[in-house]
């Protein structure tokens, strides 16, 4: 099934454009690297294809299934001009929509103005590239939350998205701003674009810049970190989520391909209160540290499950004190679990044992762990590690996050500060309180789990 992937903004098109190399780079590896032979490994490229990737008449390279909408030119240009440059993929013609003004970092002027304005020219955009696929996954769109055109652009046409193909699904990638702040009234474009796609979209996968930023630094060894960087990182989660894979054999469904974005959506999020999906990889290394590194996947293992009941982003530092086994239920002392996906890549997967993550109390009460918890595997190495594994969770810790920016909105929103911008670009106070209530019941109902 293909995904038709929508780049919302400045931030949306950079992540975007390094998505479709992310892919690139894993198709384009060498035979010898990738540890399965010729014709497990031309399979699995094309399945890669058919997803991400259309074919043009009288063209060897694929065109990406993609729209790209941003109120500023810069952005695309730079983007599609990447693309093209790297001789592996392009853009799709015609399929780009930006004007000369942006959004002014205002949610309103993004979702009040700019949104119904646009809202024809990017309807006829996705329904071009929907009919170059032969079956429609669903969609994924990329967005920050910080800005003006991503967050108010991005809420209105995933509601948009939902009216026109209500069968879908709808995975937002949605980039959390620095805490330390980018845009004054980050908070509340926050808060406003995570109360829309609540209602509307099927799953949010959540991405912290500020996690991203320690990723970049303290694994990968960067000293100068910029959003290139960054974007690369969630580039390789996102990979490493919706490259091919294939569910265990253990699993009830083991007839079934996890490239398939209904199927793996429908296990994630069995239930609509619960939305918010993490995504955790390891091994993460520098290039320099890849050659005197070597991992086993007990270890592998071991560490990404601490990863997951302590709220780790990475397995350096990771607080090993947190024991879910010793900690009664109804405790909030670790991140409980309402569903979550194991994906295994690599050689000797017959040798990684999975077990680890089957542990009821990790989970809600009301879910089994049968039901809770999979695991698919692809014996194709992923990124240039031999053995390599991702997590994605549906858990209590997105909601720290979500309590941060809850807070700061609040505290602006009860003196008024910077209300009246969104007001005279057609929003209204009751619009800001039906916000904040939305995202309260969230955060009420993951700590319940």
């Amino acid at each position: 099934m293909s995904i038709i992937t929508l780049q919302l903004g400045q931030c949306g098109n950079q992540v975007g454009g390094q998505l479709f190399s992310s892919i690139m780079d894993d198709l384009h590896a060498s035979p010898a690297a990738v540890g399965v032979s010729p014709k497990q490994n031309s399979e699995y490229v094309e399945e890669s294809k058919e997803t991400f990737f259309s074919e043009r008449k009288n063209s060897a390279v694929p065109v990406a299934r993609a729209v790209m909408v941003d109120m500023e030119t810069k952005a695309i240009s730079q983007t599609m001009t990447e693309a093209k440059k790297s001789g592996r993929w392009v853009y799709p013609d015609k399929q780009q929509l930006h004007q000369k003004r942006g959004s002014g970092n205002n949610w309103a002027h993004g979702y009040c103005l700019h949104g119904p304005a646009v809202r024809d020219s990017i309807l006829e955009m996705v329904q071009r590239e929907a009919e170059k696929c032969d079956r429609l996954g669903g969609f994924l769109s990329l967005l920050s939350l910080a800005g003006g055109t991503g967050s108010g652009v991005g809420a209105y046409v995933t509601e948009m998205l939902r009216d026109e193909f209500p069968q879908a699904f709808m995975v937002n990638q949605v980039v959390w701003p620095y805490r330390t702040g980018e845009v004054i009234v980050q908070n509340y474009n926050a808060v406003l674009t995570l109360a829309h796609l609540y209602h509307t979209a099927d799953a949010i996968v959540v991405m912290e810049n500020d996690e991203l930023h320690k990723i970049c630094s303290q694994l990968l060894a960067i000293k100068r970190i910029a959003f290139k960087d960054i974007n690369r990182v969630i580039s390789h989660k996102l990979t490493s989520f919706l490259q091919p894979s294939h569910l265990s054999v253990s699993s009830l469904h083991s007839t079934l391909s996890t490239r398939q974005l209904g199927w793996k959506l429908q296990h994630l999020v069995p239930h609509p209160d619960h939305k918010l999906l993490t995504i955790r990889n390891i091994p993460q290394v520098s290039e320099r540290a890849m050659e005197f590194s070597t991992f086993q996947w007990a270890g592998l293992l071991k560490h990404l499950r601490q990863m997951l009941i302590a709220s780790a982003p990475m397995e350096e530092g990771i607080d090993w004190r947190v024991k879910a086994e010793e900690t009664p239920r109804g405790s909030s002392l670790y991140d409980r679990s309402l569903a979550a996906s194991l994906i295994l890549r690599g050689k000797d997967l017959a040798s990684a044992d999975p077990g680890v993550f089957r542990d009821s109390s990790l989970y809600t009460p009301w879910m089994s762990p049968d039901m809770s918890f999979n695991v698919s595997t692809q014996p194709r190495a992923f990124s240039a590690y031999e053995k390599s594994a991702t997590l994605v969770s549906n858990s209590r810790c997105a909601t720290r996050p979500l309590d941060y920016i809850l807070e700061k909105a609040w505290n602006m929103f009860a003196s008024r500060a910077y209300v009246h911008q969104y007001v005279k670009r057609g929003m209204s106070e009751e619009d800001f309180l039906d916000a904040f209530v939305t995202l309260e019941r969230v955060v009420a109902s993951y700590g319940a789990l």
